[in-house]
């Protein structure tokens, strides 16, 4: 936009030399092909038609002499295209200077000089603004990059408050099982010792009280200790440390999209298989690469493992896989097991 501007500036220059002119035709005819060449130029900036037209247009002054008072506005193009001497050829009009006026000689040398002044000036505050521009695009991406940093460091924050918080929980389930839930087994046994030798019958439903109240309690606690272990378990961590352990022959991904809220005896499923499946991974498959997939759906939890060595047709069940079987129907899942020439697939779904 500041381009048009300038050439409309440099074109009431380029007005004046012409409207010197005693002919009327030819500088009208002058001034118009002036005009379309430089719109040209404009459409074509960077290519080599627009060099191309600028010198035609330089050229054209010796055989249309008045086409020289155009100067300044072919030398602003020509600048902008870093080509200047482009406008050399329009010195032929020097050798027939007859043909125009000391004073449109003189005005369009002044127009040539004050074109390179606003061409200096454009192009400084261009390459300001493109400096600013480069500046801002540059702060802006120092900005997002702390942004995800800062994401990236709360997250980390946040998974070592987490995992501080699930040992803690783990120690207190076994710190409870392990004292209280041994005091209340062996007042279990004394109270039924009691009960056996007692002699009273005065004391035998005390007794009995006492004993219910005692296994309501254990059950209770009992309860209370595997839910504080089964909130402990950090299914991917565990996931991963399992990963971490394989044959180093084996490149192990993990595509692991779950919520927060799994049961325990879902997680130990799927801990279990995921185990059972690396072990038989590194004791009989020949290939390099295993993908694990645990995913949440709306309606159900899915696990599948790849690996990528040649496999036969099962031909009979082994302990490994029955235990697989056997740990999918516990929690009511379906689990199947496809064999190829391109790997061997264990594919599990478990309802909610």
């Amino acid at each position: 936009m500041n381009r048009l501007f300038d050439k409309l500036a440099i074109m009431l220059i380029c007005m004046v030399g012409f409207s010197m002119s005693e002919n009327n035709a030819a500088p009208v005819a002058a001034l118009l092909i002036s005009v379309g060449a430089s719109s040209l130029v404009q459409l074509f900036t960077g290519r080599t038609a627009a060099a191309v037209i600028i010198g035609v247009s330089a050229a054209m002054c010796g055989v249309l002499p008045v086409s020289f008072c155009a100067l300044p506005l072919m030398l602003y193009d020509a600048l902008w295209e870093k080509k200047w001497w482009l406008t050399l050829p329009a010195a032929a009009v020097l050798f027939r200077g007859e043909e125009l006026s000391s004073r449109q000689i003189i005005l369009t040398a002044a127009g040539c000089l004050i074109t390179i002044i606003i061409y200096m000036r454009v192009s400084r505050l261009e390459e300001t603004v493109e400096r600013l521009t480069e500046l801002r695009d540059e702060v802006t991406e120092k900005n997002l990059r702390l942004a995800s940093q800062n994401v990236s460091l709360a997250q980390a924050q946040y998974n070592e408050i987490h995992l501080a918080t699930l040992k803690e929980r783990n120690r207190i389930a076994r710190e409870i099982h392990d004292n209280v839930g041994h005091m209340l087994t062996r007042s279990l046994l004394q109270s039924g010792a009691l009960m056996i030798i007692n002699k009273d019958d005065n004391l035998k439903e005390p007794l009995a009280s006492l004993r219910d109240t005692l296994d309501n309690a254990m059950t209770s606690i009992r309860q209370s200790v595997h839910d504080l272990h089964d909130d402990s378990i950090d299914l991917k961590a565990v996931i991963e440390d399992s990963m971490s352990s394989v044959d180093k022959r084996f490149d192990v991904r993990l595509d692991y999209d779950m919520g927060e809220n799994i049961p325990g005896n879902i997680k130990l499923c799927m801990i279990g298989i995921v185990k059972e499946s690396l072990s038989n991974a590194v004791k009989h498959s020949s290939g390099d690469r295993i993908s694990i997939m645990i995913r949440e759906h709306p309606a159900f939890y899915q696990l599948a493992i790849d690996d990528n060595g040649s496999c036969g047709e099962i031909k009979e069940t082994g302990i490994g896989l029955k235990n697989m079987e056997d740990r999918a129907a516990s929690v009511g899942g379906r689990i199947s097991f496809t064999p190829s020439k391109n790997g061997f697939k264990i594919f599990m779904s478990i309802p909610k």
